[in-house]
């Protein structure tokens, strides 16, 4: 299957004193892409329950190259993978540009989980938000 491609911008104030992206700023941007998958795509789509509540259990970051200013516009492709009950992880390749070809700079994972926020505890997907993710399976 194809993966989810999210542009995402990089800011001046995103760089550091060394005129680099820090890691604070990359898992925002690794964020803002995910937004554009779980929240807006899956409205769009007709799945809005993540919405909901959908938390990050947990992280991971690899660092591949700098990712500067210069290159402003950077592309995030997404793929999904773990699919369970309640749980899921999207795995990515951040590109230090908007092209296809332009080179990974970061690869991540987050791990998701459905919540229920009034009753504070986690719910099974729905079977729509399963097929929709199920679009991005690797």
């Amino acid at each position: 299957m194809a993966a989810f491609i999210a542009h995402v911008g990089v800011r001046w104030t995103d760089q550091d004193v060394f005129q680099h992206v820090n890691h604070a700023v990359a898992v925002t941007l690794l964020e803002e892409a995910r937004i554009r998958l779980v929240f807006d795509a899956a409205a769009e789509a007709g799945v809005p329950g993540f919405s909901d509540g959908l938390l990050v259990t947990g992280l991971a970051v690899d660092y591949k190259r700098q990712i500067s200013y210069r290159s402003r516009r950077l592309r995030v492709a997404m793929t999904v993978d773990e699919l369970r009950a309640a749980t899921f992880r999207i795995r990515y390749a951040m590109h230090d540009g908007p092209d296809d070809g332009d080179a990974v700079a970061v690869t991540a994972e987050t791990r998701l989980a459905t919540f229920d926020l009034a009753a504070q505890r986690p719910r099974r997907l729905t079977s729509g938000e399963r097929e929709f993710l199920g679009r991005w399976v690797a």
